[in-house]
């Protein structure tokens, strides 16, 4: 499962809509997302890195696998339909996020569940979170030390972990999210050899309440007032290239770092690398070999 993408410029409206519960944007809310898919060429490819790390997968592990997103088609209510109708009876089922929060991947889950509730079937494994697996975590080091290759080491380079914020509400009920984040950060720094480093959130949304911070742009410009030239930025929180670190990091983000005279390089990410199709391999056979359909 993963959060979907317009395929087109006419579905750019529906699309935001969808995310916005039905609610329809101002023309002028459409107008401003249109232009960052304009900024990144005009499509973010997130649907079509799923579909290829699902094609992948599925040549890796022997096993028919489904697609699913949140936003948009196939969506996930109509993904699980289609299990059924297949005949499917058991499953793994992972979201391509590997931080849990109630109201992210909790979301994914609690749609697939209530469509199989309606159903009564297929029995489905839930993945909540994958954040410490061995190989996400070496994956995403390989790609810091790469990534560090391209700055000047004599600067003293800074890595920056990022992961999409979330409202501060999430604390009322002890959300793992934040301490996921962290975990994850601190792994890869670890394997990576790092010792300067620091997290921030990115793409907090407009919605008149509170989010998590620091925010990837105050946190750029805090560390050039401590002298910091050289950054490298990790979306650890996301697997795939898309908006949010297409145009947030890539664009906007690489931007002020321009303009406040630092040197700023992104992470490689997962995409459908032979990496990642390991690591949903790995995290899937898991998953199956527990999955279990209940007893009559």
């Amino acid at each position: 499962m993963a959060y979907g993408t317009p395929a087109g410029p006419a579905d750019i409206a529906p699309y935001y809509t969808h995310i916005r519960g039905g609610r329809t944007p101002s023309p002028e809310k459409i107008a401003e997302l249109a232009a960052r898919y304009d900024a990144i060429g005009g499509l973010s490819p997130l649907l079509d890195i799923t579909r290829t790390v699902a094609d992948a997968l599925q040549a890796a592990s022997g096993v028919p696998v489904y697609m699913g997103m949140k936003h948009w088609h196939p969506f996930i209510d109509a993904t699980v339909e289609r299990m059924h109708a297949d005949g499917v009876t058991g499953g793994a089922a992972i979201v391509l996020a590997p931080h849990y929060s109630r109201i992210s991947v909790g979301t994914y889950i609690k749609t697939a569940k209530e469509t199989i509730g309606r159903l009564g079937g297929p029995h489905l494994r839930f993945v909540e979170s994958w954040h410490l697996h061995p190989l996400f975590i070496t994956a995403l080091a390989d790609r810091v030390r790469a990534a560090l290759a391209r700055l000047d080491a004599s600067r003293g380079a800074h890595v920056v972990f990022t992961a999409h914020s979330l409202p501060k509400r999430i604390a009322e009920f002890q959300d793992p999210y934040p301490l996921q984040l962290v975990e994850s950060a601190k792994a890869v720094a670890q394997a990576a050899g790092v010792t300067r480093w620091s997290f921030a959130f990115q793409s907090a949304s407009a919605t008149g309440e509170a989010w998590l911070g620091p925010d990837v742009l105050d946190a750029l410009r805090d560390l050039r007032a401590k002298d910091v030239h050289d950054v490298a930025v990790c979306p650890i929180g996301f697997v795939a290239d898309h908006l949010e670190v297409l145009y947030d990091l890539d664009v906007e983000a690489h931007r002020l770092a321009h303009e406040l005279g630092m040197r700023f390089v992104r992470t490689e990410s997962l995409n459908a690398s032979p990496e990642f199709v390991a690591i949903l391999a790995a995290i899937a056979r898991d998953a199956l070999e527990t999955t279990a359909p209940p007893s009559a």
